[in-house]
């Protein structure tokens, strides 16, 4: 039996300026595997990823929002 450890991500984002920008983000990042839940805040700019660390990095979910078209950092918490 193997278990999975999630980890809880959160990104700081920064381009984007409308809501509908919030879905796209989603939708990209949502397609990597290992994520089970994603949620795009948009009125404070931050990316909440929960996620498979073994199978998905901080790195691709920061490549996923560039393919969305958007820049994204890891939050200092």
């Amino acid at each position: 039996m193997t278990t999975t450890t999630t980890t809880h991500t959160v990104l700081r984002a920064e381009g984007f300026s409308c809501p509908s920008c919030v879905a796209k983000i989603e939708k990209q990042i949502g397609r990597l595997k290992g994520v089970e839940n994603v949620e795009v805040r948009f009125a404070s700019a931050r990316i909440e990823v929960d996620h498979d660390a073994e199978r998905v990095s901080v790195d691709d979910i920061v490549a996923a929002v560039a393919k969305a078209g958007y820049r994204a950092a890891p939050a200092a918490i």
